[in-house]
């Protein structure tokens, strides 16, 4: 039976409430009336439920698909203007005891070199990061209870924040880490992490049992009802995701909005991110495999409905995404993005070798962090490395009641452009430092507050003379 507040895994996702929204919605696809009304309420800025936005994924009349791109673009500008957040991953070790079939991580993969980082690894690899530019990681580890214990991830959470290079630090470091319990997110909390994210890659309770035949993931439920632990160990800040082309798409977006309702429901607060990672080609994975694929078109459109779905809610694109793909998404609803990206346990401070390969996946877009950068300001966007919220205690409900308000922008675009004065500073090179400058001039003339416009002044002559790290 379905109950958004329930804190069982098959009862807020519920296999015969999908079932039954997808009904609906094949239903009601050409029902101009139905999707015009929907539409309307969408222009609220409050959010569709799951199956009012999935009548607006199956919508076959092409003038209201318009309408639909149109409005994810503007709610998209109206809750994060044209910033884009910039971040990496750091994948710390791949030994994992998962038996995924869509992972080249899984435990039975014999021909893909294991390896963990020491800690002194680590601190070169975050280096290197911050001399490329980055303030925001995405840490990455597969399962391994004596490989990747949770005391590994915390020294190595402490490595990384304890890292000073030059001008450099990283601000911000998420982690993407196994279901775990609610003291280990007690835990991780303390240890000052960012956002806590955990990909469902498929709420099909029966195919998910089938992707993952063996090891720990296999616990449908108890991989399902995660963020409620991490939620109750402190985490306010949880980022949801699934792989689509694991199964059926219109399946996963159902449901993905599901639990999203879900935390609004039970903890007041949505997720604050929403990564939509497609399946692509890995050690030991052929994408052709599987048999739910989607193309880009269909991807925009995914994108789109979530973005009116779950306006608040960041939504984050990887380098598994082509340049033009991620082009396209920009406009759609994405507000975050990685740059200059390795998928392998290290490879930051020293390329792998050939015969070495201990990639996740195959990276698409293989672009410098400087390139993404002057690439995202030609396109008319502000590149953010701003991580001021977490560290100003904007997070949770208050970081929702805030961005729900539009009131976020009053902050995040100033600290936008000071962030990226830094890396002007730091990092461009000479053309990407050019470019910066006349965007950072337009970014100053849209700050409609004067008194904000001369704090944003004072802070970049500031930063010119070498201060760091200036936020609102």
């Amino acid at each position: 039976m379905y109950n958004v507040a329930s804190a069982k895994a098959e009862e807020f996702i519920s296999h015969q409430e999908i079932l039954d929204t997808l009904a609906y919605a094949a239903k009601n696809k050409n029902n101009a009336g139905l999707i015009d009304s929907i539409i309307e309420k969408a222009k609220l800025r409050q959010g569709l439920s799951h199956r009012e936005a999935a009548v607006l994924l199956d919508c076959e009349i092409e003038e209201k698909n318009q309408g639909i791109y149109a409005l994810a673009e503007q709610i998209k500008k109206d809750f994060y203007g044209n910033r884009i957040v910039l971040f990496a991953p750091l994948y710390l070790s791949n030994y994992c005891v998962n038996g995924c079939v869509y992972c080249p991580y899984h435990a039975k993969n014999k021909h893909i070199l294991r390896k963990k980082m020491t800690q002194e690894e680590i601190r070169r690899e975050v280096t290197t990061l911050q001399d490329m530019g980055h303030k925001r990681i995405a840490i990455e580890a597969g399962e391994d209870p004596v490989h990747n214990p949770l005391e590994y991830i915390l020294e190595s959470i402490a490595t990384i924040y304890s890292v000073k290079h030059q001008n450099g630090a990283i601000r911000r470091a998420n982690v993407n880490i196994a279901a775990t319990t609610v003291e280990n997110y007690k835990k991780l909390k303390e240890a000052g992490i960012g956002t806590y994210i955990l990909f469902q890659e498929t709420y099909h309770k029966e195919s998910y049992e089938k992707l993952h035949p063996a090891g720990p993931k296999h616990h449908y439920a108890y991989h399902t009802e995660a963020m409620d632990r991490a939620m109750l160990g402190g985490i306010d800040d949880v980022g949801l995701g699934v792989l689509f082309g694991l199964e059926m798409y219109r399946y996963e977006f159902a449901a993905l909005l599901m639990h999203a309702e879900h935390l609004e429901a039970v903890f007041g607060v949505g997720p604050h991110t929403i990564s939509v990672p497609r399946i692509c080609p890995a050690d030991d994975i052929d994408p052709s495999a599987f048999s739910h694929g989607i193309d880009d078109g269909l991807f925009a459109k995914l994108v789109a409905c979530i973005r009116i779905a779950v306006p608040y809610t960041g939504m984050i694109v990887s380098t598994r995404e082509s340049k033009a793909c991620r082009e396209c998404v920009l406009h759609l609803g994405v507000s975050q993005i990685s740059g200059g990206s390795k998928t392998s346990v290290g490879g930051y401070h020293q390329p792998e070798a050939e015969n070495e390969n201990t990639a996740q996946f195959d990276i698409s877009d293989r672009r410098t962090l400087d390139e993404i950068v002057r690439w995202l300001m030609e396109l008319g966007y502000i590149p953010s490395f701003c991580t001021a919220c977490y560290r100003e205690g904007r997070t949770g409900d208050r970081f929702m009641s805030l961005c729900k308000s539009g009131q976020i922008q009053n902050c995040c675009h100033p600290n936008a452009l000071m962030t990226l004065k830094e890396y002007l500073e730091d990092y461009a090179s000479s053309a990407t430092k050019s470019a910066g400058e006349a965007v950072l001039a337009q970014g100053i003339r849209d700050i409609p507050s004067e008194r904000v416009k001369d704090i944003v002044r004072q802070n970049l002559h500031h930063i010119v003379n070498g201060r760091r790290d200036f936020r609102l």
